[in-house]
């Protein structure tokens, strides 16, 4: 699935969450899912965790960061450094 369809299952509206992205139709943050997938969580985990989600919502996020990426740099600084 192309990113451009990927992104349409985002959702970024002032009235839901604070605005803060989530799955379309959900209250599901995309940083939930990615913060998920970053601790090892499975694709199969989140979508037993997660009903409401679908494969395609999981990739959706991932595309999400990607572009959230390229647009900001976080300032993160290792520990110890």
């Amino acid at each position: 699935m192309a990113a451009e369809n990927l992104l349409a299952r985002i959702s970024v509206d002032p009235n839901v969450c604070f605005g803060k992205p989530c799955i379309r139709g959900t209250r599901l943050w995309v940083s939930l899912i990615l913060d998920n997938l970053s601790e090892g969580v499975s694709e199969a985990e989140l979508l037993t965790s997660f009903p409401q989600l679908a494969l395609e919502d999981i990739r959706a996020a991932i595309a999400y960061g990607a572009a959230a990426t390229r647009e900001h740099v976080v300032d993160w600084q290792p520990a110890g450094a």
